[in-house]
């Protein structure tokens, strides 16, 4: 290869090198500015009063999620200036994303129950539970899974998508709660004297409120085997299961001391010869 050659090569090539150059200076450009924009973007939100209430978890998975949807973004307009056909490149993505998202449908969808569990608070920390045949105490609210503790100490984890699309119970919401025992006594019983016991005892219980209803006992209900006797009461749901196991215990005593007797089923055998 000879001088003139060279020269005619390189006369050919700078238009072309320069052309390029400053597609790569244009696309570095577009690629800092275009960080830069998620930084502040990200930081825009955060200060946002609206954001900065909702949960800790929350925020986190919000903020990552605007700062990679901005640098895609950034990536593919970067992906243009250099000169990658860009219905290729949004094929490529889009396929991309379809493989992934079936790949992790269920990810993606414990994911959406957990923004869903963060953003509506069907529950918080601390609250007790029941879902899908199980309940305790919620220890932990994660984009993923929430945990629980049973009663008895056992952990138990659910998946967001199990919690957020089935029926839950929320025992702790309310402050205050209301028990109901119903209480069963023989066909030949004093019903208007086994009220007055009843309501003594619930009178008499410090935990027992008198809001937002006062103590009731009242027949409800004639048996195969006996009388069915409803006794409610209202008290603080921290108090719940104390109130529930005294008052239990205080009819069992206040029973035996009237000769208030309490039936168990029996069957009647006929033999015929």
């Amino acid at each position: 290869m000879n001088e003139d050659m060279i020269k005619r090569l390189i006369d050919m090539l700078s238009p072309i090198a320069v052309k390029f150059a400053g597609k790569l200076v244009a696309a570095a450009v577009v690629l800092f500015v275009g960080f830069k924009i998620s930084k502040f973007a990200v930081k825009l939100l955060k200060s946002n009063k609206v954001f900065s209430k909702l949960d800790a978890n929350v925020c986190s998975f919000l903020a990552s999620f605007l700062s990679i949807a901005i640098k895609a973004i950034v990536l593919i307009t970067v992906a243009g200036f250099i000169g990658i056909p860009m219905t290729s490149f949004i094929t490529i993505l889009g396929s991309m994303a379809v493989a992934v998202g079936l790949s992790l449908q269920g990810s993606l969808s414990n994911i959406a129950g957990g923004i869903i569990v963060l953003i509506f608070k069907p529950f918080v920390i601390g609250d007790f539970i029941s879902t899908d045949g199980v309940d305790g105490t919620v220890t932990d609210i994660g984009i993923f899974y929430t945990k629980l503790t049973t009663s008895d100490n056992k952990r138990i984890v659910i998946p967001n998508s199990i919690v957020s699309n089935n029926v839950l119970v929320n025992t702790t919401h309310q402050t205050t709660r209301r028990v109901d025992i119903d209480i069963t006594v023989a066909y030949d019983t004093d019903v208007r004297k086994t009220k007055e016991i009843l309501l003594n005892i619930a009178n008499s219980h410090q935990k027992v409120l008198r809001e937002p209803d006062v103590p009731m006992a009242r027949l409800s209900a004639h048996g195969d085997n006996a009388l069915v006797i409803a006794f409610r009461v209202w008290c603080n749901t921290d108090d719940y299961w104390d109130v529930r196991f005294d008052l239990l215990e205080a009819v069992k005593e206040e029973f035996d001391k009237n000769n208030i007797s309490i039936p168990y089923p029996q069957l009647d055998v006929h033999l015929d010869k």
